[in-house]
């Protein structure tokens, strides 16, 4: 029986493919953030979309319709919602949507904002609903009632508010309720990036880091960068250690390689804890189905962080499967490790 992993190596392994941002990380990603839309790299058909509602607010002067930006994390939506600010020239107000559990939390940052500037809700589909409702009233009508008092002597007090812009981001754009999500006037739905998308965003964040980074390097750390922009700038700084602490300062192949191992992401972009999980589901259960939370408790991690971390790259990469009994791996997921699928193993349609 192969050795139950180390929960604080999985830990660490988690967080450095982890698209969530981290402290300290937050101080070097906000530096490589484009402050405007044509620095934006990737996500064509968003810019493209994006360009035009700003352009036409700025000739209509008045600020752009509220926007939505759908998407796994790490793809940018933060970023995006930064430039829509210095696109408008506006101040940029962040919140987010767990941070926001009172209509009084929400009426009070709405009664400081200016005309003309960008309320960011991060998470948005987690705004409490007495909050979400009075989103909704001051999406729609720029006003907020604010209730004094409790009992038959309560009081609403309209508050008028001037013309704002709200950017709302999601990583489950299915939970908004519709009528939250018909108040937006343009939704973006980000897409994970292409090797050579990544590429470009590694040569212009090694030129900002005063990295020397080879094309081959990019395109190693590319690959094994699960096609999110913030990863790979992660995966850079690391290959920057290495090369700088046991190399000869060039971060060129051999270093990239190396680096990638002592932190063992794989050449698919599988960290520790993906690979954990499907050894687990390959080797000790014949290739499942196996329940998330069987396999959770035979890696040594919580359901929750299977499925929201582990699971969603393994079945994108077509190496495991969901279905009503379980999860199954795949016969590219026996060939990564090295094994040979059993000829007993459940067909994924039953």
């Amino acid at each position: 029986m192969a050795d139950r992993p180390d929960a604080n190596e999985l830990a660490a392994d988690e967080q450095l493919l982890d698209a969530q941002v981290h402290d300290p990380e937050r101080a070097v990603e906000a530096a490589l953030r484009p402050r405007r839309l044509a620095e934006f790299i990737g996500q064509r058909v968003v810019r493209d979309q994006l360009s035009l509602v700003l352009d036409a607010a700025a000739a209509r002067r008045r600020p752009p319709d509220h926007v939505l930006m759908a998407g796994p994390p790490g793809l940018g939506k933060t970023t995006l919602a930064m430039i829509i600010a210095a696109e408008v020239q506006g101040a940029l107000r962040l919140t987010s949507g767990p941070a926001v559990q009172h209509a009084g939390d929400l009426a009070a940052i709405l009664s400081s904002i200016n005309e003309g500037d960008v309320l960011f809700i991060d998470e948005i589909h987690r705004l409490a609903r007495p909050a979400e409702e009075m989103l909704y009233l001051a999406m729609e009508d720029f006003r907020v009632d604010v209730v004094v008092g409790k009992g038959p002597g309560a009081t609403a007090i309209p508050l008028s508010l001037p013309p704002f812009t709200v950017v709302g981001a999601t990583t489950r754009a299915g939970l908004l309720p519709a009528p939250l999500r018909d108040r937006f006037g343009f939704t973006a739905h980000l897409d994970f990036y292409s090797v050579a998308e990544l590429e470009q965003v590694l040569h212009r964040s090694a030129q900002l880091l005063d990295i020397v980074l080879d094309a081959d390097a990019a395109a190693e750390i590319a690959s094994r960068s699960r096609g999110t922009p913030r990863i790979a700038n992660r995966l850079l700084r690391r290959v920057q250690d290495w090369a700088e602490v046991r190399g000869h300062g060039r971060a060129d192949l051999a270093a990239a390689t190396a680096a990638l191992e002592v932190f063992e992401v794989d050449e698919r972009g599988l960290d520790r804890l993906d690979r954990a999980v499907l050894r687990v589901l390959c080797e000790r259960f014949g290739g499942g189905p196996t329940g998330v939370s069987t396999l959770a408790v035979a890696v040594g991690e919580e359901p929750e962080t299977l499925e929201s971390v582990a699971e969603p790259f393994l079945v994108r990469e077509g190496l495991i499967a969901r279905t009503p009994r379980g999860r199954v791996a795949t016969d590219a997921g026996f060939a990564h490790l090295g094994l040979t699928p059993p000829s007993s193993q459940t067909p994924l349609w039953s």
